[in-house]
């Protein structure tokens, strides 16, 4: 089961991918760690740095995809992004730090652009 998610996990993550180059966004990394925590894409467009969480779902028989970003990993992800900006020489206006939902039953690819 274990593996299974972790294949839709990536699946979603490489469809998240194409949808952000489709729509003018440059890929700059992907699967950003440190030990506390993971970013799955930083993504950078119109001098805004956007740190995305993706969460796939089959289908929102349990929640919408974005309901899983709760406080505590919010958290994790800006503590990942501040070292992040502080390893790069990046030059931006803003951050941003967004969810891609990726609904597998629909095909439907939600970005919530700052949604927290």
């Amino acid at each position: 089961m274990k593996s299974n998610n972790y294949a839709k996990g990536k699946l979603g993550e490489d469809i998240a991918v194409n949808y952000l180059k489709n729509c003018g966004f440059e890929i700059l990394d992907r699967n950003f760690a440190i030990k506390a925590a993971e970013i799955d894409i930083i993504a950078y467009k119109n001098n805004i740095v956007n740190f995305i969480e993706v969460k796939s779902r089959t289908t929102i028989d349990f929640g919408y995809a974005h309901e899983a970003v709760d406080a505590r990993k919010q958290n994790k992800i800006r503590l990942a992004a501040e070292v992040y900006l502080n390893q790069t020489n990046l030059i931006y206006e803003e951050i941003s730090f967004d969810v891609v939902e990726i609904y597998f039953d629909t095909k439907n690819i939600n970005h919530i652009i700052g949604c927290f």
